[in-house]
């Protein structure tokens, strides 16, 4: 970004500057308000800008709301992508990039909440494929974050860890599926896991993060391993 900046005129650094401002002020209200709270008006209070200013940047809500969701996924696919890129041996890798996509979902709740609830039936009426001036979704940081999980399966196929009779993208939408499912049970019940009755309820959202992640990666593997926290968790 900075970088980018560098190589712009004074009037485009000046209205990059605006425009995120106006984003992370949206980003506030979210989190406050959600998206029935979000407007242009409402925005405009929370910046001290006129609505009219405001529209020179972003056209409509809905365009906001786009960027809010692209901006989520862009922090995503940061957190995934560096944990993917550390210097551990490839099983630390993949669940730590597991885990990362639901702390990351839990850090910020109503955000990750609008970047799959907002504007559902637009997007429902037009496919993002086939949307006038959609981008192809592997050029988005959504389709980036999704790519390193798929790319993570392809790898452990290719070093031997992983059955290799799955379509890794397919493998990688149930990872998804799964690790959506965790993070919402615990962005809408809070007490989850302890409120479930089991034999062991005081096991915290950081131990059962790693239990499942460690889980999914097992699932994936040609011989199922047992671990530690297999063993010891229910």
């Amino acid at each position: 970004m900075a970088d980018t900046l560098q190589d712009e005129s004074p009037a485009e650094r000046r209205r990059q500057k605006v425009r995120a401002a106006i984003v992370d002020a949206a980003e506030r209200v979210f989190s406050k308000e959600g998206e029935a709270g979000l407007s242009i008006r409402r925005l405009a209070e929370e910046i001290d800008y006129s609505p009219a200013a405001i529209y020179k940047y972003f056209g409509s809500k809905e365009e906001l709301v786009d960027e809010l969701k692209e901006s989520f996924f862009e922090r995503l696919m940061t957190k995934v992508d560096g944990a993917s890129l550390v210097s551990q041996p490839f099983r630390e890798r993949a669940s730590h990039s597991f885990a990362k996509y639901i702390e990351t979902a839990i850090a910020r709740p109503h955000h990750y909440a609008a970047a799959f609830s907002i504007s559902a039936e637009r997007n429902a009426a037009t496919p993002h494929h086939d949307a006038p001036g959609a981008k192809p979704f592997d050029t988005t940081h959504k389709g980036r974050a999704f790519l390193v999980i798929a790319g993570l399966i392809a790898e452990g196929q290719a070093n031997g860890t992983f059955r290799t009779d799955m379509n890794p993208h397919l493998a990688a939408k149930s990872l998804w599926a799964s690790m959506h499912g965790v993070a919402l049970l615990m962005i809408q019940l809070p007490g989850f896991p302890v409120m479930v009755p089991t034999p062991d309820d005081q096991l915290s959202q950081a131990d059962f993060i790693r239990f499942h992640t460690e889980l999914m990666f097992s699932s994936l593997c040609k011989t199922f391993p047992e671990t530690p926290s297999s063993r010891s968790a229910p």
